[in-house]
C-alpha cells in the first residue's frame, strides 16, 4: 500500500470518526443537560400539573437530546450543502412532531386534572378530549407546513372544498358533533350526573363523546344516546342543581292509632336510617289524613345522592313496620283496604 493511498483511507476514516465521537460526547452532555433539567423541575414542580408535565416529557426529552447531538455531529461531518438542508430540515421536523405530540398529551391530561379538582365533569368528557386533540393537531401542521415553506392557502381550499363535500355526506354525524359541544358549552348534563330521558330510561351519564352520550343504567347496563337526541328532547337531570334530593313516602296505620305516637316514631325512625340527611330534617305531615279506611301519614325526607333513594326508603319502611309492631300500634286492616280497593 502506498503513502498516497494510506493518507487517502487515513483521511477518509478521519471523516467517519469525528462526526461518530462528537456525537457520542454531544449525546453525552445534552443527556446529563436532561437529567440536570427533570430534577430541577421535579423539585421545584411538586404539584399535579408538575407532576404530569414531567411525566409527559420523560420520554420525549430523550429523543431531543439524540436530535439535539444529531445537529451538532453533521456539522463535523462533510457534507454538501444539499444533504446539510435536508438534515437539518428532517431534524426540525422531528422536533415539531414530538413538540405537538406532547403538546397534546400535556394539554388533555392537564385540562382532566383541572377539571377534577374544579369539580368540571366536562372536562374529562370524550368530546372535549377530541377537541383539544384536534386544535393542537392542527397548529403542529402548520407550523410543519412553514417549517417545510409550503403554501398554506392551497390546502385550506383543499380542506373547505372537501369539507363540503364531507358535509354533506355525514350530515347526521356532524350535527351529533355539533349537538355535543352543544352540551359541553350550555352543560345541561354533567360526566357523573344521574338523567332520566324522555325514554323513561335513568342512569348516570358516564361520558359525552363526539357523536353520542354514554349513560350506564342501575343494571350496569350501557344506552348509547346520539347527541341530537339528548339537545332535541325533554330528559330530567335528577343532578341540578346538586344531586341531594327530596322524596316521600306514605305512612298507613289504623284508626285507633295514637296520631302523636305514630308522628313520633316516623321521625325518629326516620332521623336513625344511615343515609338521610339531618339538615334539611324530616318532616311528618297528616296527610291526606283520615280517610275512610285507615289513617294516613306522609314522611319527606332528603338524601345526599338519588341513587341510594330506593334503598333508604325500604330501610325506613322496615324500621317502621319492626317499631309499631315492637310497641303495639295498630295497622290497618287488609280485609277493609281490599274490600275499598275493590
Amino acid at each position: 500500500m502506498t503513502t498516497a493511498t494510506w493518507l487517502l483511507e487515513e483521511r477518509h476514516l478521519m471523516h467517519l470518526v469525528q462526526p461518530a465521537v462528537v456525537f457520542a460526547i454531544s449525546l453525552a452532555v445534552m443527556l446529563s443537560v436532561r437529567y440536570v433539567i427533570l430534577r430541577f423541575l421535579r423539585r421545584t414542580n411538586t404539584g399535579p400539573s408538575g407532576i404530569l408535565l414531567l411525566d409527559t416529557i420523560r420520554f420525549p426529552s430523550i429523543l431531543w437530546a439524540l436530535a439535539a447531538a444529531l445537529e451538532i455531529s453533521l456539522r463535523f461531518a462533510e457534507l454538501s450543502e444539499r444533504l446539510a438542508k435536508r438534515a437539518d430540515l428532517w431534524i426540525g421536523a422531528f422536533i415539531i412532531l414530538s413538540l405537538t405530540l406532547v403538546a397534546m398529551s400535556t394539554a388533555v391530561r392537564l385540562m382532566m386534572a383541572y377539571g377534577e379538582r374544579q369539580g368540571m365533569p366536562f372536562a374529562v368528557a370524550g368530546l372535549s378530549r377530541t377537541l383539544i386533540r384536534v386544535v393542537v393537531a392542527m397548529i403542529g401542521l402548520m407550523t410543519l407546513l412553514a417549517h417545510f415553506e409550503q403554501p398554506i392557502t392551497p390546502l385550506l381550499t383543499a380542506l373547505g372544498v372537501g369539507g363540503l363535500a364531507v358535509a354533506l355526506a355525514l350530515q347526521d354525524t356532524l350535527a351529533n358533533f355539533f349537538a355535543g359541544i352543544h352540551l359541553l358549552v350550555e352543560r345541561p348534563i354533567f360526566v357523573g350526573d344521574l338523567i332520566r330521558l324522555e325514554s323513561g330510561q335513568e342512569g348516570e351519564v358516564s361520558d359525552i363523546g363526539w357523536r353520542t352520550t354514554r349513560v350506564r343504567t342501575g343494571g350496569n347496563d350501557i344506552v348509547v344516546v346520539p347527541n341530537t337526541k339528548i339537545t332535541s328532547g325533554i330528559l330530567v337531570n335528577c343532578s341540578l342543581p346538586e344531586k341531594r334530593t327530596a322524596t316521600d313516602i306514605p305512612v298507613m296505620v289504623a284508626h285507633d292509632a295514637d296520631p302523636e305516637q305514630v308522628r313520633r316514631i316516623i321521625l325518629e325512625e326516620a332521623g336513625r336510617t344511615e343515609g338521610v340527611l339531618a339538615e334539611p330534617a324530616p318532616l311528618c305531615f297528616c296527610d291526606p289524613g283520615v280517610l275512610l279506611t285507615h289513617m294516613q301519614f306522609k314522611l319527606i325526607f332528603n338524601v345526599a345522592n338519588r341513587a341510594d333513594l330506593g334503598r333508604i326508603a325500604s330501610d325506613i319502611r322496615m324500621h317502621l313496620l319492626r317499631r309499631f309492631r315492637a310497641e303495639g300500634v295498630p295497622l290497618p286492616n287488609p280485609e277493609i283496604l281490599r274490600a275499598d280497593w275493590r
